[in-house]
């Protein structure tokens, strides 16, 4: 354990710097990990030989297996762009994909986890009332967001509230001073969910904060997605976090086996305190988030900061999932009552990939088909199945002004040509399309007619739609609406638009890249 001076904050760190390059890959968990699957498949592809060699019957079971997965797949909830891409793998290799299809479809390593989420959702329903004042406001039904609140409510309590102050930030560097002031504050108990956590100036100088806080007697709670032990974290990092009092856990941590569990992520950023403020957004815990370093050129992110009613919501998304191992899960920090003076309502919600329901892209979809002026989109990814691309290119042929800011430098150049293979429909249709120049732009924003406005995690990708945990924070008439919009005006002239011209002259790479990878997008 170190501790550092650096920018007038005290940095804990619990890693020694490590060496960079392949051997340190090769030797690490990721390296073991990586061994083993390829064992794994090894296996599996000698059993596959050896029945086909010596099992005269094999051709016939093959081929019945095959056609009764397609049968299957023809008559399953399955999004079309995803049966096609299974359809064309079962084309090309018939066995391992109609496999691979069995496979993923019998959820190897995720059943327990698909029950327990859901006992968790049911046991916790009803915690966290809505208000029937408030959802009955004449401004919400007018607007449709009512029917909204309806619709969440089936996959979660996600009430609308008032009495809520949000408040916006234009870049990860003003989250993480906000961050810093408020954690000092807390009393009772800090509850951290991140997708990301990596050693640095960032993580290090939270770090010092949650362990003053802990030796004090405050509840501190850290939970980030089991990839993070791949690369960032050691496995024993829980271990190394509760020797300063700190309560931690990876969300499902990577096994070296096959399995369904490397789709299901959670890609949620929760940061709340004392069940009084709450933080949301795009920002994980790393320092090219906060611009300390320089990763794909300068980073713009987006977060929020809730204070009031709402807070209680983001409470209850960190415990459905803190409290999937616990034996004897407690709701009790969901029922703190709080609130501020304000105006407009904040509806916080969260979408799992274990349900039917696709919430994030439904929500997406709902400000689309009924903004009447404009919707205005910064997104770092643009990986889009047919229903979104249809509600995107439908709002702009009504004459809605639908702009999206993408990315000048990517992080992922598949990801980058994915994208830009969907840049000529969509312009095509009227959406207007501009791509970052000083560097990626990983924020995930929705605002529209200068009353409707979402901040969260969820990217319009098929990782973010159909595969990951996520949440986020839709307003409605909120004071910070105004900010929101000017950020997206400022960021423009930072901006290059994509025209049909840029299109054509497009890198050959991007085009041969995304029209190959456009075929198998959605199992990306």
């Amino acid at each position: 354990m170190e501790n550092n001076n650096d920018n007038n904050n005290e940095v804990l760190s619990l890693i020694p710097k490590r060496k960079k390059g392949l051997l340190r890959i090769v030797f690490s968990r990721i390296g073991l990990v990586a061994l083993l699957l390829i064992a794994e498949f090894s296996i599996l592809f000698s059993f596959y030989y050896w029945f086909s060699e010596y099992f005269k019957w094999f051709a016939l079971v093959q081929a019945m297996f095959s056609v009764g997965m397609v049968l299957y797949l023809f008559n399953s909830t399955m999004d079309a762009s995803a049966k096609l891409t299974w359809l064309f793998l079962i084309m090309l290799f018939p066995v391992p994909a109609t496999i691979m299809l069995w496979y993923t479809q019998m959820d190897v390593g995720h059943r327990l986890t698909k029950q327990r989420v859901s006992e968790l959702i049911k046991q916790s329903r009803g915690i966290i009332k809505q208000d029937e004042a408030t959802i009955k406001r004449p401004e919400l039904v007018s607007s449709g967001t009512d029917d909204l609140c309806r619709y969440l409510s089936r996959s979660g309590d996600f009430p609308i509230f008032e009495d809520t102050e949000v408040k916006y930030f234009p870049l990860g560097e003003d989250k993480f001073s906000a961050m810093l002031e408020e954690l000092k504050k807390a009393e009772k108990f800090i509850f951290m969910e991140y997708f990301i956590v990596d050693e640095g100036y960032m993580w290090g100088s939270i770090l010092k904060i949650l362990a003053d806080k802990a030796a004090q007697g405050v509840d501190v709670r850290v939970m980030y997605d089991g990839m993070c032990e791949v690369s960032l974290l050691p496995h024993d990092y829980p271990k190394r976090m509760e020797k300063l009092g700190i309560k931690c856990k990876p969300f499902t941590p990577i096994a070296p086996f096959i399995s369904t569990e490397y789709n299901y992520r959670d890609h949620r950023k929760i940061l709340v305190i004392d069940g009084k403020t709450a933080f949301n957004g795009g920002v994980n815990l790393a320092d090219e988030y906060i611009n300390k370093i320089e990763r794909f050129g300068h980073w713009k992110d987006t977060a929020l900061m809730i204070k009031g009613k709402a807070v209680k919501s983001f409470t209850l998304m960190f415990l459905q999932m803190w409290n999937i191992d616990e034996k004897e899960p407690k709701w009790d920090e969901c029922l703190i009552e709080n609130k501020a003076q304000t105006d407009g309502f904040v509806m916080p919600y969260g979408d799992c990939p274990l349900d039917d329901d696709k919430v994030g892209e439904m929500v997406y979809m709902d400000i689309l088909n009924r903004a009447k002026s404009y919707v205005h989109i910064m997104t770092p990814y643009l990986i889009l199945d047919n229903e979104l691309e249809t509600a995107l290119k439908f709002a702009a042929q009504r004459g809605v002004d639908v702009r999206i800011i993408l990315p000048g430098i990517p992080d992922k150049k598949a990801a980058y040509a994915l994208a830009k293979s969907h840049y000529k429909s969509l312009i095509g249709a009227g959406v207007k399309l501009y791509e970052y120049t000083p560097g990626f732009v990983h924020a995930k924003v929705f605002v529209s007619d200068d009353e409707k406005a979402v901040v969260g995690t969820i990217n319009l990708d098929y990782r973010s739609l159909y595969h990951h945990f996520e949440c986020a924070t839709y307003m409605y008439k909120t004071s910070c609406i105004p900010d929101i919009k000017n950020d997206f005006e400022e960021t423009l002239l930072k901006c290059r638009e994509v025209t049909e011209e840029t299109i054509r002259h497009e890198k050959r790479y991007y085009k041969i890249v995304g029209g190959l990878m456009k075929i198998v997008a959605p199992l990306l």
